[in-house]
Parts: C-alpha cells; structure tokens; sequence
C-alpha cells in the first residue's frame, strides 16, 4: 500500500507573509533591544522591544503621530525628515541602551527614511550598531531640497500651489521648510 508524503504547514504568520522567523530568530538571539521601524505611506512608527518568553514587551515608542499632536509638525507624517524627528523622539525616551534595527519584511535601502530614523535615534543617545554611509545626507533630512525646489517652484504660482498644498494650508512657506524642521528640532530636544 502507498504512502502519502507528509506535508508539514508553515505558520499563519509566514503563510500571510507577515514574519520571517528565521531573521526574527537571529534578532532574538543577540539578546539585545529591538528597534522596530514600521514606515506606513501615511505614518511613521518606532518602538524599542525586549523579548520577554510571555510575550513581546515595549520598553519605548514614538510616532509620527505623536510628533504631531505633542510637537505641532503639520507638514507629511510619512517624510524623511518625520522619520528622522520620530527617531529622535524614541532615542530621547531610550537614552543610553543598546538596540539592533529590525525593519521586518521591508528590504534596507542605504539613505531611505528606515535610515533617517535610525540617525535620529542615535543622534537622541541610542547605541544601534549601524554604517554611516547607509544615512541620508544631513541637506536631504533638514529638507534643504525642499526649500531649494520651493525656491525654484515660485515662479510657476500653479505648480507651485498643487506641490505645497499641505505647506500652505497650514500657514508654513515651504521656502522655510529648513527652519520649520529645525524648530521641531529644537523642541523635541528641550522637552
């Protein structure tokens, strides 16, 4: 009489593609804090986690969100400059601890926003074991470019009202952009 093979089912969680444990299980064996970068297309989200065998346990977390309502950033949550402020703010609650960059699924582009964050974190004190050529440039997260293609833009009223939309609703000249930035900058570093 034939046998049937045996056929083994993966995870829910890997079948939904939603895990690879075999990175999370390399995470996990540093023994070190996790800082989950989470870049949605409206949102920026961090947290600092420590494994724990009951279950996950959030030391610390900070979102772009946040950054909003306590800060006052009225300009796209989902920016590298966000990303970067969102970092600071995780950094600053976490000061001093060690952490490893977990960035799930999401492959690691060298200057992309998952970077940003991560010179964010440690810029507030964080220890991420990290290459400072995968960071974007200092002029890409102060939004130097910005105000330079602001600059540019003025002259064309129309292009220049559809591409700053959310800047001008909300009373900011993106000429500024640099010091907007840098007063948000500035506060979270205070507080």
């Amino acid at each position: 009489m034939a046998k049937k093979a045996k056929r083994t089912i993966q995870y829910r969680r890997k079948r939904e593609n939603k895990t690879n444990y075999k990175k999370r299980l390399a995470l996990l064996k540093s023994k070190k804090l996790r800082l989950v970068i989470r870049i949605f297309n409206k949102n920026t989200t961090m947290q600092l986690i420590e494994y724990r065998p009951s279950g996950d346990e959030v030391v610390s977390c900070a979102s772009s969100k946040e950054l909003e309502k306590k800060y006052g950033w009225k300009i796209s949550k989902a920016s590298l400059s966000a990303a970067y402020l969102v970092g600071l703010m995780v950094g600053k609650k976490a000061k001093g601890k060690e952490a490893i960059v977990d960035s799930g699924l999401v492959s690691m582009l060298p200057g992309s926003r998952i970077y940003a964050a991560v010179k964010g974190a440690i810029d507030a004190g964080l220890k991420v074991p990290c290459d400072k050529e995968v960071f974007p440039k200092e002029e890409r997260i102060n939004g130097k470019h910005i105000s330079d293609y602001a600059k540019l833009l003025k002259s064309n009223e129309e292009k220049y009202k559809k591409q700053f939309s959310l800047c001008l609703k909300n009373n900011i000249k993106p000429e500024e952009f640099e010091k907007y930035f840098k007063e948000t900058k500035e506060k979270i570093l205070k507080d």
